[in-house]
């Protein structure tokens, strides 16, 4: 069964790109079949994996809004090792179009059911907003992923988005679980971090993945070369972190079994 993991924050800089990225690129390296989906109209990934995003003429908005089918609009990230749906400004102005369509919520949805079993994964890059956008990203997957910085703020912007994944799936997705919060930007030597750190592992207990991203010039330096960081340099602290984040994904994966999934924000 296809998995959709929606990398989902709606506070920007916390590397949701970065971390869409490279582990679309580190599960690929694993022998995984992987899909990214750029939802973000400032089309980061999309650069991120090699791909022009000034000269793509057929992009996610063409597939939201029903003018194309995804697989026609699907390229290959040659450097990433996976395929991506693309994104640009013109996916800006879908907000204002999906509003009047049919299905609003799940045009995501309907437009990955059309792919069958194509992938074992896809990774699903969400603005840096809790919008209609990213409604469509959390009713089309089954599992969130949010990377979060350690600090005060981080914290605030948290409970929002417990609250919007819980009532997405109250309305809109039933199955949808919080898979876990990554720690990015880890910088050990700072108190505060740490201490944000606890009390993730205290409120959130398994949720929270083991893998800690550090800060590092090459996770930074990567998109300019249009290459994820895991490709371009991988023997990198920042790469071997998200190689080691991917492994923790497929551990988790193989070692669920037939275990329910727990509810969003139980225990919170």
């Amino acid at each position: 069964m296809t998995r959709v993991i929606a990398v989902v924050n709606q506070k920007g800089g916390v590397g949701k790109t970065t971390t869409s990225v490279n582990l679309a690129a580190a599960l690929a390296q694993a022998g995984e079949r992987v899909l990214l989906i750029d939802l973000d109209p400032q089309g980061n990934a999309t650069m991120g994996s090699g791909i022009d995003k000034a000269k793509t003429t057929r992009t996610v908005y063409h597939v939201l809004l029903g003018l194309a089918e995804a697989a026609a609009v699907c390229v290959r990230s040659e450097r990433g090792g996976f395929d991506l749906l693309p994104s640009n400004r013109e996916l800006a102005g879908a907000e204002i179009e999906l509003v009047d369509l049919p299905n609003r919520e799940g045009r995501l949805k309907a437009a990955l059911a059309t792919l069958g079993e194509r992938y074992a994964f896809v990774i699903v890059d969400c603005p840096p907003s809790l919008s209609l956008l990213t409604v469509n990203a959390l009713t089309a997957a089954q599992q969130v992923i949010i990377p979060m910085q350690c600090e005060y703020y981080a914290l605030e912007g948290l409970s929002d988005l417990v609250g919007t994944i819980k009532r997405v799936r109250a309305h809109l997705n039933p199955t949808l679980d919080i898979a876990g919060l990554l720690r990015t930007m880890y910088d050990p030597r700072s108190t505060l971090t740490q201490q944000v750190s606890q009390q993730l592992e205290s409120h959130f207990g398994a949720k929270v993945y083991r893998t800690l991203v550090p800060r590092n010039v090459r996770l930074a330096e990567a998109p300019s070369y249009g290459t994820p960081a895991v490709v371009w340099d991988p023997a990198s602290k920042g790469a071997q972190a998200y190689a080691a984040f991917a492994a923790e994904i497929l551990e988790r994966e193989r070692g669920a079994g037939a275990a329910q999934p727990q509810a969003v924000g139980e225990g919170t």
